[in-house]
């Protein structure tokens, strides 16, 4: 969610505003996304179709019932890499930091303690979504997720009275009205499975309107707030699937090492 430059400038990834070769735009001229934005969108894309893929395969298919273990394991290669990342000059973590700087340090204790009410939404967001992939069917699932920027928008106007003018309304209308009609032969009613999917959607609203709030004044971009939310969520995740009895429980899930399972 790269493109190469001359080694000794390192490596960037597109989040930025860095100037723009002159051909860089030749495809989107209509448009005001650039040739960087579509790669970043379609790997975005990608992963997200993938990740949902994967984590119905294992908890359905496969019946994994410990979703607190993958979040786990998620969140260590996530924190891993980008831990790799930025010891590579690939990425920064701070807003203005440049990506081939040689400064060691990741991210200041205190501002780790300034972001810890974004990383337990986000902890709350992690595991009500694998738990909602749980509950229902992968269209359903897509369905009712589509109904994420209600809740948003709703969330934004609590905390910050935040309004929308009528053709945002519209658009949302129709994005939601849209979603129901694509996934409207593959819905059935499951009340749990409704309601969980909705207690995700209320704590991505409330994961994104943290970052809002708590990300602009951190000092931080995208990678150091990740960064952050491995570091307090980890540990918290793993002490709970411990004292659970998940991780013991995991070793000796029967399907363990099937190559199925693992891949």
């Amino acid at each position: 969610m790269a493109l190469s430059v001359p080694a000794s400038k390192g490596m960037l990834l597109p989040v930025s505003d860095s100037p723009r070769a002159a051909g860089d735009e030749s495809l989107f001229k209509s448009s005001a996304m650039t040739k960087r934005g579509a790669y970043a969108a379609l790997a975005y894309m990608s992963c997200a179709v993938l990740l949902v893929l994967f984590n119905k395969a294992a908890l359905s298919s496969y019946s994994f019932p410990f979703a607190n273990v993958i979040t786990l394991f998620q969140m260590i290669c996530s924190t891993a890499l980008l831990y790799a990342m930025k010891r590579w000059k690939i990425i920064s973590f701070a807003v203005g930091e440049p990506w081939a700087s040689d400064s060691g340090s990741l991210v200041p204790f205190r501002t780790i303690l300034k972001t810890l009410p974004l990383s337990l939404s986000y902890l709350l967001y992690m595991l009500a979504s694998m738990e909602s992939v749980r509950g229902v069917n992968v269209p359903m699932y897509t369905t009712l997720r589509r109904t994420t920027v209600v809740f948003t928008m709703t969330m934004e106007y609590l905390l910050t009275r935040q309004k929308y003018s009528f053709p945002i309304f519209g658009s949302v209308a129709l994005i939601v009205f849209g979603a129901f009609v694509a996934g409207a032969r593959d819905l059935s009613f499951d009340a749990y499975g409704y309601a969980i999917v909705f207690v995700a959607n209320i704590t991505t609203a409330i994961y994104l309107a943290t970052i809002a709030r708590v990300g602009k004044s951190s000092g931080l971009n995208s990678f150091g707030l990740m960064w952050c939310n491995g570091l307090v969520c980890g540990p918290i995740l793993l002490l709970w699937t411990f004292i659970r009895g998940d991780l013991q429980s995991t070793v000796n899930f029967p399907y363990l090492y099937s190559p199925g399972f693992q891949f």
